[in-house]
């Protein structure tokens, strides 16, 4: 331990340089400008400007890609807050809150407890990776197809369960995002469903362009349907905001450490920033006194999915670092640039190239509080975009979600289909059906099912795989509660209750 500690103090020496503190800040300002970006992303970004770093130290390329990383988890939060939009997969959830706080005139309040809660996850899971990584790293190997379908499982089960939305809409839902993420070539046998012969469907459909239409085009024509503003919303640009919101935030002290340990449990098991920040969300409307107030404008539903998500995504680049497994995409894509610069991840890596494992992890540390200090001083700014009218605003939002469709795969379908889930949702959003537990069965159904298969084909068909030993079977049964939550309450009410009368 301590000379783990001394290690890490000569990373932030390495990391101090005036060359490295520089590149932290453009590394931190070009994330946020992809993050705020649909469509683009942390992994399509870093991958972009992996070129870039070749002719530097892998120290250097590694202090700028993470803090690209950083900016991207900051900047995903930005559009879904303003407008309705989210930036990054993981900031679905942010919108259910953030969206209408701002509505309310309070994007400020909403945009800096985002950001500051995205610090404290992001900081509680470095603080985890440096402390305990031999012992994470033991626990991530006993992840296989069982033990990650379990995960999914368990996500699934507490947003139906742990739901204030009448359960058959929310099952109808959910029912038709995982129809909708069947679509598409079988991963494992090669043949083709539900593509009805249209060869633009054979990758299935994108969770972005999905995410794009339900929620930003969506939105779009429901604001258009109540008429277009000739003038912006109220947006007060209160340099104090930063200081009143955070006045309030220690009030949410279990909301802010249960999303932290929920969103590093799902970035160091394979299941990613996503499903934490959806689950941390369910969570915290089912516990929470004010639970019957989320998505009206709480500001409690914007710390519990951004803390989750920030925990996810710092907490996967450990099992990428200590056992060359990527948790995320994005760290899937920093592997790439390891092996690239002649590194090899394992654990000898942190015996071998001690500069560099304790670089990235000091970097960790200072590209959070950098990103922190430029997000926040540019909290009024990004409010003061609410004041430019919606005439205005609109079509700057509908071009912005046509390039970001477009830029996935380079296709024009993609914006057709962009236009038609745009429709979609808002049909659902006028009958009341929930568009959050659709968007998860598209982002995680394809991979579930995937993990499904793969568990029943190793146990011969099987299904007491998932129970075959402590890990898989805790999390399947917890599962399995999270699903009858409702019914069990409503269960011991009544025990209570004869047992009163008794």
């Amino acid at each position: 331990m301590i000379e783990d500690i001394g290690n890490l103090f000569h990373g932030f020496a390495v990391v101090l340089q005036p060359y490295n503190v520089a590149l932290m800040v453009l590394g931190i300002v070009l994330g946020v400008i992809i993050g705020v970006l649909p469509g683009l992303g942390g992994a399509n970004g870093i991958a972009i400007l992996l070129p870039l770093t070749f002719s530097m130290s892998p120290t250097s390329a590694i202090i700028m890609l993470s803090c690209i990383y950083w900016g991207a988890l900051f900047g995903g939060a930005i559009t879904s807050v303003l407008f309705n939009i989210p930036g990054e997969p993981w900031s679905v959830a942010t919108t259910f809150d953030g969206y209408p706080m701002a509505q309310q005139g309070r994007a400020g309040e909403a945009l800096t407890a985002a950001f500051t809660s995205s610090f404290v996850g992001a900081l509680f899971a470095v603080i985890m990776i440096t402390l305990v990584a031999p012992l994470v790293a033991s626990f991530a190997l006993r992840f296989g197809p069982p033990e990650i379908f379990s995960v999914y499982f368990l996500a699934f089960c507490s947003f139906v369960g742990l739901s204030k939305e009448p359960p058959f809409k929310t099952m109808a839902s959910m029912m038709i995002g995982f129809a909708l993420g069947a679509v598409g070539l079988d991963q494992m046998t090669g043949q083709l469903r539900l593509t009805f012969g249209f060869s633009e469907l054979l990758s299935g459909f994108d969770f972005l362009i999905a995410v794009i239409g339900l929620f930003g085009i969506g939105e779009i024509l429901l604001t258009m349907e109540e008429g277009l503003k000739f003038r912006g919303n109220t947006a007060a640009i209160n340099p104090k905001v930063v200081l009143q919101t955070w006045a309030e935030l220690p009030r949410y002290w279990a909301t802010l450490l249960r999303s932290c340990l929920i969103g590093c449990w799902m970035g160091i098991s394979p299941a990613g920033a996503t499903p934490a920040s959806f689950m941390s969300y369910g969570i915290a409307k089912r516990l929470a006194r004010s639970g019957r107030n989320f998505g009206k404008g709480e500001i409690e539903g914007v710390v519990a999915p951004e803390t989750a998500a920030h925990a996810a995504g710092t907490s996967a680049l450990l099992p990428m670092l200590s056992l060359g497994v990527p948790g995320s995409p994005t760290a899937a894509v920093l592997l790439g640039g390891l092996l690239i610069w002649g590194l090899q991840p394992g654990p000898l890596l942190f015996v071998e190239q001690k500069d560099f494992v304790w670089g990235l992890i000091a970097s960790m540390y200072l590209g959070n509080v950098v990103g922190l200090i430029i997000v926040l001083t540019c909290v009024p700014l990004f409010a003061a975009i609410l004041r430019v009218p919606f005439s205005i605003i609109g079509p700057i939002i509908l071009v912005m979600c046509a390039i970001g469709a477009y830029t996935v795969h380079n296709n024009t379908f993609d914006v057709v289909m962009m236009l038609v889930f745009g429709i979609a949702g808002y049909f659902l959003k006028k009958t009341n059906y929930p568009l959050a537990p659709m968007v998860l069965a598209i982002v995680l159904g394809d991979k579930a099912e995937e993990s499904f298969r793969q568990s029943l084909l190793a146990s011969q068909g099987s299904l007491g795989v998932f129970f075959s030993n402590p890990l898989v079977g805790t999390i399947m049964l917890l599962g399995l509660i999270a699903l009858f939550w409702s019914a069990i309450q409503d269960l011991w009410t009544r025990l209570r209750t004869a047992r009163a009368t008794d």
